[in-house]
């Protein structure tokens, strides 16, 4: 069975035992922002997974309805797929603060009343106090005296090795900078892959856990979601070191994903949540340098990490919903000091031809163009690749702009000097973006029949084929019954659907795949041998509804109201993993089933890709056959990015577990399939010895 999953309404919260009589301002905003703010933002913003619960469209749909509405669709529908998990007080403290925050019109009628927290009380069943409880998990929590460790005789990592990495090491998000997340190990095989078991295991922080582990010479360094990073022996599990970087609560967004961090010489760099880049003594763990990139407070943040490029430390930012003068960027930093050599706007700025595809927009009026996954990078050609996002609001009417007004640089492939930030060259994927389909994410670099490619896909399922030297349009292939766009496949031009190209504020139209992919930050993986990409992707379909944003200073926003659910006819088969010949891009085969395979992919010379699910299911597959050889369960859904390396001799195969924010989606959506809330870990496995 399936259900319809509608997060413009949508708070995003998780049980929490209090009793009946805490129900006090105070208590509201730390329940909110304990278990709303994930998605909605500690400022009632929203996110890409929330709704704003301030502003125009917040006003138009409660301000003038009683506070009872409000506080019993709450009660009845929140949170996704879990509504008795909290109380009837604690809902009521929860309201109390979004109307109390929410920032509404004179006259406005939501209001909570004594008789409704009299009711709520009336609902409350007692409960035992105990004092003093959060205290006491605290110094529990913190309690130990773990002695920290220096790793000796660390090798330091030179810009040759980046380039191309020692066979047992993982020293990059990708593995390669050319981003192919393949491996040539082989010790892990099809012929031996059953026998694989579990070799040990680490508990992560709670939050969105997707990173992306990296390994030198058997020592893990691994993120967890809060900005903390290990440094892990790689073949036992026993702890080095832990560095933890301390934020502002308000920084962190969307559950605090942090997708990979870089490693380069003797140092690690992290992108925090509070729009700065920190360099770390991967020897010891102590912070060496820290540079502020953006006020967090303008929405500035980071959830995917540098990449180091010829020597540059490069990351984009993203949190570029809300409008401001700088708008999103990419940056060069020197390793050695922090200092910011270059900064590169991702919008199309006054006094370049391209600033005229915004219409007439002010500079201070466009948002969007984040960067959530890191970069590619070409020693031959000396060019690092970004991919943009949409541009924001997510609807081009909620913009005040049309289908027609591209809105460059965003959902672009951006082609960048390291040294300078200089453009060599983009290319815009999807010009005037309306639906929340951007093309951001990974940009695998590959030599077919003696072109130098790059390969993108983006959440409407459509693989690109660029020259990467150039950016010139080679050609595409749409992955899925894609319902948006005409194809131009001769020239790659994409032409919206007639209904979504003229639809105005209130309008509903459907869109498959929707904004949850089709392709989504489950990265593919690319086996250069075989010249076969795998690709994960979503068969999800999304109604969305245009809605009013304000577009004075400091406005912005996502500005649409969604409601996401399967692909007809795909009820059961959500999940796909494909395996593309990219000389013909022709599909190898197609494996389908119910679950979402919700991590990246990686694939082996071993003739292995092993990829994890929404049903706590990590695999191996056949990488000619699509044949499952080899699955495990594991104590929470498969998240992150997996890899596999060598350590003492043996190789390993590493999966992060702990779904995160995408549990409000999942858990509506598909019902029959238990999705535990927490059991964020690592989860490392090996053949017997």
């Amino acid at each position: 069975m399936t259900q319809r999953f509608n997060f413009a309404s949508a708070l995003c919260m998780s049980a929490l035992v209090l009793t009946a009589t805490a129900v006090t301002a105070e208590t509201g905003e730390a329940l909110y922002n304990e278990h709303c703010a994930t998605c909605h933002a500690a400022t009632l913003r929203g996110s890409a997974h929330g709704a704003a619960l301030t502003g125009p469209a917040f006003s138009a749909k409660w301000a003038d309805k009683p506070a009872s509405a409000l506080l019993e669709y709450q009660m009845r529908e929140m949170p996704p797929g879990n509504s008795q998990s909290l109380s009837a007080g604690q809902h009521v403290a929860i309201t109390e603060h979004v109307i109390h925050q929410a920032a509404l019109p004179e006259g406005a009628t939501l209001r909570l009343t004594a008789s409704d927290l009299q009711s709520a009380s009336d609902e409350t069943p007692d409960a035992v106090e105990f004092s003093g409880a959060g205290s006491v998990m605290d110094l529990a929590r913190n309690a130990g005296a773990y002695s920290m460790q220096s790793i000796e005789g660390f090798r330091t990592v030179t810009t040759e090795e980046l380039n191309n990495p020692p066979q047992g090491d993982w020293l990059n998000w990708r593995r390669t900078l050319d981003g192919h997340s393949h491996s040539p190990l082989t010790q892990i095989s099809s012929e031996n892959v059953a026998g694989l078991g579990l070799a040990w295991s680490m508990a992560m922080d709670r939050g969105s856990n997707q990173p992306t582990p990296l390994v030198r010479d058997g020592v893990m360094f691994l993120t967890h979601p809060n900005n903390k990073i290990q440094a892990i022996d790689a073949a036992t599990g026993d702890l080095i070191w832990e560095y933890q970087y301390v934020f502002p609560p308000a920084s962190k967004m969307l559950g605090g994903p942090t997708r990979n961090i870089a490693l380069w010489q003797d140092r690690l760099f992290l992108a925090t949540y509070d729009a700065a880049i920190v360099a770390i003594d991967a020897r010891t763990g102590q912070q060496l340098w820290r540079s502020q990139k953006a006020d967090y407070q303008e929405a500035f943040t980071h959830s995917a990490g540098p990449i180091v490029a010829n020597g540059i430390v490069i990351s984009g930012i993203n949190g570029c919903e809300l409008f401001t003068k700088a708008g999103c960027f990419i940056t060069g930093h020197h390793p050695d000091t922090g200092e910011e050599l270059w900064r590169t706007s991702t919008l199309a700025l006054p006094g370049t031809p391209e600033y005229a595809t915004w219409g007439d927009i002010d500079p201070d009026r466009r948002g969007g163009g984040d960067v959530w996954i890191a970069g590619s990078y070409d020693p031959a050609s000396d060019l690092v690749y970004f991919g943009t996002s949409q541009p924001k609001p997510w609807a081009a009417p909620s913009r005040g702009m049309s289908v027609d007004d591209a809105a460059l640089f965003t959902n672009s492939t951006l082609a960048l000097r390291p040294e300078t930030g200089e453009l060599a060259w983009h290319f815009q994927h999807v010009p005037g973006e309306t639906i929340d389909m951007e093309v951001g994410f990974e940009r695998i670099l590959a030599d077919i029949d003696g072109m130098p490619v790059l390969l993108t896909v983006g959440k409407d399922g459509i693989l690109w084929k660029l020259n990467r030297e150039t950016g010139e349009y080679i050609d595409l292939l749409d992955t899925m019954s894609q319902t948006i766009f005409a194809v131009d496949r001769d020239t790659g031009t994409l032409t919206y659907r007639e209904d979504i190209a003229s639809a105005g504020i209130g309008d509903t139209y459907t869109a498959c795949p929707g904004i949850y992919g089709g392709h989504n930050w489950q990265s593919a993986t690319y086996d250069a041998s075989r010249h076969l990409l795998f690709l994960p992707v979503h068969q999800l379909c999304s109604d969305m509804t245009p809605r009013e944003v304000d577009l004075g200073p400091g406005g912005g926003g996502y500005g649409a109201d969604v409601a996401t659910y399967p692909m007809p006819g795909k009820e059961n088969k959500a999940g796909a993993l494909l395996a593309i010949d990219v000389r013909t891009m022709e599909i190898k085969w197609r494996v389908e089933q119910q679950a979402l395979f919700l991590s990246g992919a990686v694939s082996t010379d071993g003739g292995l890709l092993f990829i994890g699910d929404l049903d706590r299911r990590f695999q191996a597959l056949d990488t000619e056959t699509g044949q499952l050889l080899w699955s495990t369960r594991l104590p929470a859904p498969a998240h992150g990015y997996p890899i596999t390396y060598a350590a003492e001799g043996r190789q390993y195969v590493a999966i992060p577990a702990g779904i995160g924010v995408f549990r409000a989606l999942t858990a509506v959506i598909f019902p029959d399939i238990y999705q535990p809330p927490d059991g964020q870990g690592l989860f490392v496995f090996s053949l017997p010895e």
